[in-house]
């Protein structure tokens, strides 16, 4: 290859002339290992589908400047988070009150690809080195990513070539979607509630957990989002009908109580896990085919995952008291059966590695991740989060909020 069509150039992505190039470097980018089960995504043909719901986007491609061929893309977003927490003072008395939470802009890279016959050449590297510069101008102070433990050519782009380090390691729970609807128990009472109740006790409850967007509003009034549940036994005076709003709710909440939110992924991407042996397939699809005949039975079947597949994802999961873990497991079986209405295989959480909560959360290790991998850079050495330092160098909390604009 000649010196002239080694020359990549890194530009913003045109969706008016760029669309065929990237579907293909996409598709070239989905080969995987041979006799192995790999998992595939489809974009739905929305090649920014993962990062448009965010406050800013933006996704550049890699172009031989000979051919004008793409070779790689990445795309990244920004958004203002919660990194850390402060104790304010009252300004009377100078005693220590509530903990308030200290936002600084964050920015997030994902969907980095570069095609198959051009890696070793530092297209990646370039590629990285460009979205952070449109990071920086637009103020980002930290940057991170996430991606799987055993990816090393990714973890080592990024933490050797890049400047990152390893920040967090969370839990992906996932559960498949059974054709039997799950038994929600009669001793919980669950609540949906309205988009500005789902804000107010999020903002009081949740404002200074690691990772809280400050939009949460944003997030909650998405068309995306399906709503927020909250779950409290049965038996104390909260229900549906006697809701009395969130600032009440909180001014005299019950001894235990759970709520989690539902994001409709299915409308952004499809799934699909490719490399299963017939043998395999026939197995999971006898499994359904038993559950849909015999549902009475609530047999565990195996989800229809080696076809496009959509799923819902769980977010915002919180909760107190000691009956907390079951309420979130009452509110996990009224997720699945939406999903199930909802035409989806598999319902997905993503959750800190020591959250209290885990247990409470039903999921098959199978299909889910133990501990996937964030790493995070400091864009520049000023920043805004004194009290709190240099974030990357902090210890990891209990629980992180995983906005469901970026899983």
């Amino acid at each position: 290859m000649g010196d002239d069509e080694c020359v990549i150039v890194i530009r913003e992505f045109d969706p008016s002339k760029d669309f065929t190039s990237v579907e293909e470097v996409e598709k070239r980018c989905e080969v995987g290992p041979s006799g192995k089960l790999s998992l595939f995504t489809d974009l739905l043909g929305d090649p920014i589908c993962r990062v448009r719901h965010s406050p800013a986007f933006l996704m550049l491609v890699a172009e031989l400047s000979s051919t004008k061929e793409i070779v790689g893309m990445i795309r990244g977003c920004i958004k203002t988070v919660t990194c850390g927490k402060k104790l304010s003072r009252n300004s009377k008395n100078n005693d220590l009150t509530k903990p308030l939470p200290v936002y600084t802009k964050l920015a997030y890279i994902l969907g980095l690809r570069v095609s198959p016959s051009h890696r070793r050449m530092g297209i990646g590297l370039k590629l990285v080195l460009s979205i952070e510069e449109w990071f920086i101008q637009n103020g980002a102070e930290y940057s991170y990513l996430a991606t799987e433990n055993d990816n090393q050519a990714s973890v080592n782009l990024f933490t050797d070539k890049c400047g990152y380090s390893k920040f967090r390691s969370p839990s992906i729970l996932v559960n498949p979607v059974f054709a039997h609807r799950l038994p929600v128990s009669n001793r919980v009472t669950l609540i949906k509630l309205p988009p500005s109740d789902a804000e107010s006790l999020y903002r009081r409850c949740f404002s200074t957990t690691e990772f809280f967007p400050r939009d949460i509003d944003s997030v909650l009034n998405n068309r995306l989002n399906l709503g927020t549940f909250l779950a409290v036994p049965r038996g104390c005076f909260y229900t549906q009908e006697t809701w009395p709003g969130s600032v009440k709710f909180l001014s005299d909440r019950p001894e235990s109580w759970a709520v989690l939110s539902v994001w409709n992924c299915k409308d952004v991407f499809r799934l699909e896990v490719r490399g299963a042996s017939r043998m395999r397939k026939t197995l999971a699809k006898t499994t359904r085919i038993v559950d849909k005949l015999l549902p009475f039975l609530r047999l565990p079947s195996i989800p229809e995952v080696f076809r496009p597949f959509g799923l819902h994802f769980l977010y915002g999961l919180g909760g107190e008291g000691p009956r907390a873990t079951k309420l979130v497991n009452a509110l996990c079986a009224h997720a699945h059966n939406l999903a199930k209405e909802g035409g989806c295989s598999v319902v997905a959480t993503e959750v800190a590695n020591r959250e209290p909560l885990k247990v409470g959360v039903p999921h098959w290790k199978s299909l889910s991740c133990d501990e996937d991998l964030w790493c995070i850079k400091r864009l520049g050495e000023d920043y805004t989060d004194g009290s709190v330092g240099d974030w990357t160098k902090s210890p990891p909390g209990l629980s992180i909020f995983v906005d469901p604009r970026e899983f």
